[in-house]
């Protein structure tokens, strides 16, 4: 009875969970190709347009 309990909230969770951490990776990926960016590109003019 446990096991089925068990399987059935990590079943209800999984969308969330697997939600957050692709956000999580998504974020932190953003992150870095921005500052990728900024590195590769310092000294332009067109730095101060960037938002």
């Amino acid at each position: 009875m446990f096991g089925a309990i068990a399987i059935v909230i990590i079943l209800l969770l999984s969308p969330f969970i697997i939600t957050i951490s692709l956000a999580a990776v998504a974020a932190a990926l953003g992150k870095l190709l921005h500052e990728d960016a900024e590195d590769r590109h310092q000294g332009s003019s067109l730095i101060q347009t960037n938002v």
